[in-house]
């Protein structure tokens, strides 16, 4: 590998000769082979945005000469549409905790590109960064990455699957299946209040995430290294703030306190708790899906999900829930990713949280695998799979705990006998109850039919 020769402020350093990034960039690759893991392609957008909307801002305060700032900008749009983005921000996911490194490689990058651009030497520190420190343009990057993928990726997704569950449910709306609770039979449910149980889990996490996008758009950027703002203009915050909504689509305010988004990540914590309830009704769901599917022979065998692959690598013809099964393990490690974060959240110390990237790795992962996960679930399993009604009906018609119906006629100490041995004789509830009541058959008929107990009343 040829080499060319860096400096910073440690002294000289060798860097891949085609490397856009320098030494401080370098150091870092050098000092943190810890994963190979890097920043989240999201991040670093939303890191490179920071920069263009600063260069901006700085230009519109005079701050900054015209042709370098655009320069910063122009280097800034042709990173943004590289096919080849993450291979010049080679910085490991675990680095230094306030993410300096990270911060020093996009400096680094857009000032190589930008003084090509207008040959003449663009500096990484006092021009790219003017006005800035990485603890302010790291918690800034978390809150943009995290707000641009809710925003546009996972809302649009559970949206998705809210609307195809409820146009399952409507499909399905005849159909009536023995309820469970604890596993065991329970009274009879339609397959469409099953589903909407689904679509009102779906929904409510959508109004919550909702909730805190506007505290997802307060930034830090202004605060600089501590939060006094020292070494920016205290006009510049609005003037980013103004810029980066106009670059993003998303309105973006600065917020009142710059201490506590760059001492804390609250909002991170709490949005990685909203991400974490949406893991646990995906759970739901999935678990659902794959109980009514389980079979075909000896489960349940009341739906059948659509065969996407092959399930076995020894038992011929058999098909497993695969679509549930990843939307299970995604569930899980959204679970776990939240536990991350969340001690991560408690390394605020004094004037800086020092977890920034892992924090914002893990947002972001929760955030993709639930989109991703969301659509799969919509689209391959739920508004695919059929209903098996004859197996549906065959336990409806034995199920002892229609009895239940009987309740306000025959007190419930009568219901019990007349369920214990209909359990014990293996026989329909209509015929026992036929034999041991003074109820006809014909009323005994309406009182215990299934599609009415679904309706509730007396």
């Amino acid at each position: 590998m040829t080499t060319r020769i860096e400096k910073d402020s440690m002294g000289e350093l060798l860097v891949p000769k085609s490397a856009l990034y320098g030494a401080q960039t370098q150091r870092a690759v050098n000092n943190f082979p810890v994963s190979g893991q890097r920043m989240p392609a999201e991040f670093i957008r939303a890191l490179l945005l920071v920069k263009s909307s600063a260069a901006a801002a700085n230009i519109t305060l005079g701050l900054l000469p015209e042709h370098i700032g655009q320069a910063i900008i122009a280097s800034v749009k042709k990173l943004l549409v590289s096919d080849d983005l993450l291979e010049h921000f080679p910085v490991d996911v675990f680095q230094t905790g306030s993410g300096t490194s990270s911060n020093m490689n996009a400096n680094e990058v857009i000032a190589h590109l930008a003084s090509e651009l207008i040959g003449e030497p663009v500096g990484a520190n006092d021009h790219v960064n003017f006005g800035q420190s990485s603890n302010d343009v790291i918690p800034s990057s978390i809150h943009i990455s995290a707000a641009i993928s809710v925003e546009k990726k996972l809302l649009p997704a559970l949206e998705l699957l809210k609307q195809t569950i409820e146009v399952k449910a409507q499909e399905l709306d005849c159909y009536v299946k023995t309820g469970r609770t604890h596993l065991m039979d329970a009274m009879p449910v339609r397959f469409s209040q099953s589903l909407l149980s689904w679509a009102s889990q779906i929904e409510q996490n959508i109004s919550l995430l909702q909730s805190l996008q506007p505290k997802l758009q307060l930034l830090a950027q202004g605060g600089t290294a501590v939060g006094t703002g020292i070494n920016a203009h205290i006009e510049f915050a609005d003037e980013f703030a103004r810029q980066l909504s106009r670059n993003t689509g998303l309105h973006f305010r600065a917020a009142d306190n710059f201490f506590a988004l760059i001492g804390t990540q609250d909002t991170a914590v709490a949005l990685s708790g909203q991400l974490k309830n949406i893991a646990v009704s995906i759970m739901k769901i999935a678990n659902d899906l794959r109980w009514m599917n389980s079979g075909p022979l000896a489960g349940l065998g009341e739906i059948e999900l659509e065969a996407l692959q092959p399930g076995s690598s020894i038992m011929p013809g058999k098909v497993n829930p695969v679509i549930p099964e990843a939307a299970a393990m995604v569930a899980a490690q959204v679970i776990g990713n939240d536990s991350a974060i969340t001690i991560g959240g408690q390394s605020g110390n004094f004037e800086l949280n020092v977890m920034l990237p892992m924090i914002a790795n893990n947002l972001l992962s929760s955030t993709k695998l639930l989109t991703n996960i969301s659509v799969l679930l919509a689209e391959k399993a739920i508004a695919s799979f059929t209903v098996r009604p004859e197996n549906l009906n065959a336990a409806l018609a034995k199920n002892p705990i229609l009895v239940t119906a009987l309740n306000p006629l025959i007190g419930y100490e009568k219901a019990a006998e007349i369920a214990k041995l209909a359990y014990k004789e293996n026989r329909p509830i209509i015929d026992v109850a036929a034999e041991n009541t003074d109820i006809s058959r014909s009323e005994l008929a309406v009182l215990l039919e299934p599609t009415k107990l679904t309706y509730g009343g007396l």
